[in-house]
């Protein structure tokens, strides 16, 4: 697949180049290569991200952040058997178990809610970082919904995380979380409020919380023309004629 002149694989973790530097360079050096583009392309066009996955794994499956790496770009495109295979390997590899709620929720998009709950109450969640733990809690969550347990989902979101006023990485995903089932349980009071404290704590538009927000409040996002209006019928805020086409309140 090709690669673009700028990426030169410097622009990795330098912990993953030094796990690379068991392999003869210019191999390294590609594989390095590969392991940029997944990164540059996994939130945009997650296809394209698995496609260089895929040759870096061929080139150096021996490697732990390229097995990783294989991972994410199977699981971002919901090819859970062969994520949770790659995440088992890096996991062999390096005995880490950052990889543990990532693995879970495999289990939760495999249909397998109940081993999802299993991995959340095993020992390695205690070995977990607080960010770990937290995306453990939201796997959780997200397993009991599966399973229809909306009331044990939102217990399961209740924590010293959650009740918190510090804004972390985390915090905006799981006020969200909370309020989505919230919602679902048909308490929407108290949904509309936590919706509005994620959109408070969501600084870099992680959620769609503002938009959810806007329709618990009846808000309605339309085109600026309606079929048969003509532009002379529709003016903008300084009183100048709307143009057709994209606006940025339109939504699908």
């Amino acid at each position: 697949m090709p690669i673009p002149d700028d990426v030169t694989g410097e622009e990795i973790d330098k912990d993953v180049r030094q796990e690379l530097q068991s392999l003869p360079k210019t191999l390294a050096d590609d594989v390095a290569r590969n392991l940029v583009m997944v990164a540059r392309l996994l939130d945009e066009d997650p296809e394209a991200a698995y496609g260089y996955s895929k040759v870096a794994l061929r080139l150096a499956s021996r490697v732990a952040a390229v097995r990783e790496a294989g991972g994410f770009a199977a699981y971002a495109n919901q090819k859970y058997s062969e994520a949770l295979a790659e995440f088992r390997a890096a996991r062999r590899m390096t005995g880490s178990v950052e990889l543990w709620p990532v693995m879970a929720d495999c289990e939760r998009g495999l249909g397998r809610p109940e081993k999802a709950l299993d991995m959340a109450g095993a020992p390695e969640v205690q070995k977990l970082d607080k960010a770990g733990q937290v995306e453990m809690r939201l796997v959780a969550a997200g397993a009991r919904r599966d399973m229809g347990q909306l009331d044990a989902a939102i217990v399961t979101l209740q924590s010293p995380e959650l009740a918190s006023s510090s804004v972390q990485p985390w915090t905006a995903r799981l006020r969200y979380a909370y309020a989505d089932a919230l919602l679902a349980a048909g308490r929407e009071r108290e949904a509309r409020e936590w919706f509005a404290k994620a959109v408070e704590s969501d600084r870099d538009g992680s959620t769609d919380a503002s938009d959810r927000l806007a329709e618990l409040d009846g808000v309605e996002f339309m085109d600026a023309l309606d079929e048969g209006d003509s532009e002379s019928d529709v003016a903008g805020p300084s009183g100048e004629d709307a143009e057709d086409g994209d606006k940025d309140g339109d939504k699908d």
